[in-house]
């Protein structure tokens, strides 16, 4: 495969903004981080990162994982771009047990949220899977339905830039599937951040990886709003 044979689709894996519970939200009882929605500084990420899209790429479709977090950055980017978000489930994030928000008190949740998943990334980047939390999915389950559910949208939209909003253990699975890599967690995916991959008649590329150049990078525009127009990463995309 060589990176001038003809393109058919480029997907762009984004991982959810930043859904870390602000002190002075109402969170409901019994509620688990996936019904949790963007902090205000998730928001900001989004928002970002859809005027970067916007600007840099011209995307035909949005797809989403069903948790609200995702489904929230999804509808930036869509609203930006002018399209619509179609949901998929297959894009969920990897099961690691469900665990309530509710009885925790405010000032504390972003604290409890953030040192649950300190804990299970340090179990995937040292183990590389997830078997040692009990109950979790398995990663030969995790990368079937990704790459299913990858197939298939390649298969509805034969050309043209997609974004695909997801979660960094199912986007860690994905990518470690193309590069044909035996972890199923092998990289630290930043809120936001853009993991491209091409793909050519003999089959899928990676282009970009964990790039937050939109966060990292702002400029100015002439009516004050932010723009993160990362024009390396553009250029090689």
């Amino acid at each position: 495969m060589t990176p001038n044979a003809p393109t058919k689709t480029t997907l762009h894996f984004i991982r959810h903004a930043d859904a870390m519970p602000d002190p002075d939200v109402h969170v409901d009882q019994g509620a688990g981080y996936d019904l949790l929605s963007l902090s205000r500084k998730g928001a900001r990420q989004a928002e970002s990162l859809a005027r970067r899209m916007a600007a840099t790429t011209p995307l035909i479709a949005v797809y989403s994982s069903p948790t609200l977090r995702a489904r929230e950055t999804a509808e930036a980017v869509a609203r930006a771009s002018g399209l619509h978000v179609e949901p998929d489930e297959r894009l969920r994030e990897v099961y690691l047990g469900d665990e309530s928000l509710g009885e925790i008190q405010p000032a504390e949740r972003a604290a409890a949220v953030r040192e649950r998943l300190a804990k299970l990334a340090n179990i995937a980047l040292t183990e590389g899977t997830w078997n040692a939390v009990p109950g979790a999915e398995l990663g030969t389950h995790i990368r079937a339905r990704m790459t299913s559910a990858v197939d298939d949208i390649v298969a509805r939209h034969p050309e043209g830039h997609i974004a695909i909003v997801s979660h960094a253990g199912s986007i860690n699975a994905y990518i470690a599937t193309v590069l044909g890599i035996e972890r199923d967690f092998f990289y630290p995916i930043g809120n936001t951040s853009l993991n491209t991959v091409r793909f050519y008649d003999r089959g899928p590329l990676i282009v970009r990886l964990n790039d937050t150049g939109h966060l990292e990078s702002p400029l100015e525009t002439e009516a004050g709003q932010t723009v993160a127009l990362h024009r390396t990463a553009q250029q090689s995309v």
